[in-house]
């Protein structure tokens, strides 16, 4: 398995639309990075974002996700209190190929200010936005800034086709838009 370079990233991308809308070039000055890197890709986070809350005190159960534990807000820079988190999603929309599989990371200008973004994996043939968990690990309120960098992609080509892929097991975050909250396949 090999980490893909830029010049493949953007082949697929242009001629595959693996991703979509696609930044050619890396866009640094003024905002946290987005675009294409040498050995991957800078997603941007959307204006939508779903920020934790207590005020309910419910219990978070990822088998029975209470959508009061969240609120909605909309807006360019979002405000992530101490301690909590936000879900976000990518403004790029992925189309993984079949023998690729993708590694999300947190930007390290977001990571030295204790703001931790969840490693995600896009498996083969996976597509959709990203939901994205955005962690505020410090003491103090954190801003989240939109339509800029939050993470980089890495990809991997597989030496040989898997044998189940996302969209073959019918995953169940397969197509999604906008942010999706957890959610568990039923019996």
């Amino acid at each position: 398995m090999g980490l893909k370079s830029d010049k493949w990233i953007r082949k697929m991308s242009l001629e595959r639309g693996m991703i979509e809308p696609f930044c050619e070039e890396q866009i640094g000055k003024g905002v946290v990075s987005y675009g294409l890197s040498s050995y991957g890709y800078d997603i941007r986070v959307g204006r939508e974002f779903k920020i934790f809350t207590n005020i309910n005190s419910t219990v978070v159960d990822p088998k029975n996700f209470d959508e009061s534990n969240v609120i909605d807000f909309i807006g360019d820079v979002c405000i992530i209190p101490p301690n909590s988190f936000a879900l976000a999603r990518t403004i790029e929309y992925f189309k993984m190929p079949p023998n690729v599989l993708a590694i999300c990371l947190g930007k390290s200008t977001y990571a030295r200010c204790g703001i931790i973004v969840n490693v995600t994996p896009f498996e083969p043939e996976f597509e959709g936005h990203i939901t994205i968990e955005i962690s505020n690990t410090t003491p103090l309120p954190a801003k989240i800034y939109a339509n800029e960098g939050i993470a980089q992609v890495l990809f991997f080509e597989g030496d040989e086709p898997c044998e189940t892929t996302y969209k073959d097991k019918k995953g169940k975050y397969q197509n999604q838009r906008g942010i999706t909250l957890p959610k568990i396949l039923e019996v």
